[in-house]
């Protein structure tokens, strides 16, 4: 197989692979919308990636699925819808092997997840966390505890990797599983591939925000740039740019951090965050707004993109109208950072409910057709053309 990043349809929500060219066929899950109406063969609407997923994962020695990472990059529900019905949870030793007519659950050798992250979300006034997103941090939880007890690196399906040191010493002691911002990691999995390096951007620190209290109101995500190999040993010629659901001022404090070395920022790919809100690029309402406005920082932040860039909205159509997220005002400042480069900007809402498949060479990027797949897609949907930007 060739190394390669997948987008799937999920509405407004994220769920993207990472397949890597190395030993292992190492794979990278960034969130999750597996939403319930796609689980079922019958319904016409949603693309059935729980199975689309699985069709692409390696099974281990005992013959169960698995994903050597997952990043949670934040716990609103449309980022881990599914995990707890499709996912095992607790030790590997608990798996329960699959009844008759049930699809086995996938094991997640190694979770990435920020503590930041959680904290802000729980004092978001109203904020209610899903039934998922409290199964997630359970094991999230379950897996640190268990390093403190034992001081050792788990084995798979045990693994956490922290991502950003959390404030007033909550993460000392936890070094071994710890990647600050600012900081490189290779390894995925306790595994070196000799094929990527993964850059931490975010989340920020409360001493990087102007304002503290923006990071409660905004979704301010895990951030990562990561620089991906075509095949061992090669140069990483794909950087590929992902952050959530991190919103105007996150993007807006990551230039002024990073506006004098641009190349942290840089991409051949960006999921554009939020599902191509305007809120990741401006403190105006769209709707409400007569003349809303463009925040010149977190668009310089975004826009750093390379020649012949892809830019994708991970969300439903997107129509000229007042919605947001997604929004046709996002839509038209990505399309116009786009045509600078001669990239494209593509949506993975499409009537004809797409995988968005891009081939990773040792020349960048390179959209590739949808493959031939084992997925139900309810009437019949299936489709080989290349896939297609709204609009």
């Amino acid at each position: 197989m060739s190394a390669q990043i997948t987008f799937f349809p999920v509405g407004n929500g994220d769920m993207t692979l990472i397949e890597l060219d190395d030993a292992k066929q190492t794979k990278i899950l960034i969130d999750m919308n597996i939403r319930e109406s796609a689980d079922d063969e019958a319904n016409e609407d949603y693309f059935d990636v729980a199975s689309e997923l699985r069709s692409r994962l390696n099974n281990d020695s005992n013959g169960r699925p698995y994903i050597d990472a997952f990043l949670q990059t934040h716990p609103d529900q449309d980022h881990l819808r599914g995990l707890v019905k499709h996912f095992h949870l607790g030790a590997v030793d608990d798996y329960k092997e699959p009844k008759e007519g049930e699809q086995a659950k996938i094991i997640i050798q190694e979770i990435w997840s920020s503590p930041i992250v959680w904290r802000r979300a729980d004092r978001r006034t109203g904020h209610t966390l899903c039934d998922d997103a409290k199964a997630f941090n359970t094991e999230a939880k379950r897996r640190v505890n268990l390093y403190k007890e034992t001081q050792k690196i788990g084995e798979a399906g045990d693994r956490i990797r922290i991502i950003g040191k959390d404030e007033n010493g909550k993460t000392d002691g936890l070094e071994a599983i710890l990647t600050e911002v600012d900081q490189t990691f290779t390894k995925i999995n306790e595994q070196e591939t000799q094929m990527v390096e993964v850059y931490v951007l975010g989340p920020l620190q409360s001493k990087d925000v102007e304002d503290e209290d923006r990071l409660s109101k905004n979704h301010s995500s895990v951030i990562l740039q990561f620089k991906i190999a075509s095949r061992p040993y090669g140069p990483k010629t794909n950087r590929f740019l992902c952050g959530g659901d991190a919103e105007v001022a996150i993007w807006r404090e990551l230039w002024h951090k990073h506006q004098y070395a641009p190349h942290c920022l840089r991409y051949d790919i960006l999921l554009t965050p939020h599902h191509c809100s305007w809120h990741s690029l401006s403190e105006d309402s769209w709707s409400r707004s007569k003349n809303p406005k463009v925040d010149k920082d977190a668009k310089s932040a975004l826009s750093q993109a390379e020649r012949h860039a892809t830019l994708v909205a991970s969300s439903n159509v997107i129509k000229d109208d007042d919605n947001d997220p997604p929004c046709w005002g996002a839509k038209k400042e990505y399309e116009t950072i786009a045509a600078n480069v001669s990239g494209e900007f593509v949506c993975t809402g499409t009537k004809d409910q797409e995988v968005i498949e891009i081939v990773l060479t040792s020349g960048g990027p390179q959209k590739s057709p949808k493959r031939a797949s084992n997925i139900t897609l309810g009437a019949g949907l299936a489709s080989s053309a290349k896939p297609k930007p709204h609009g």
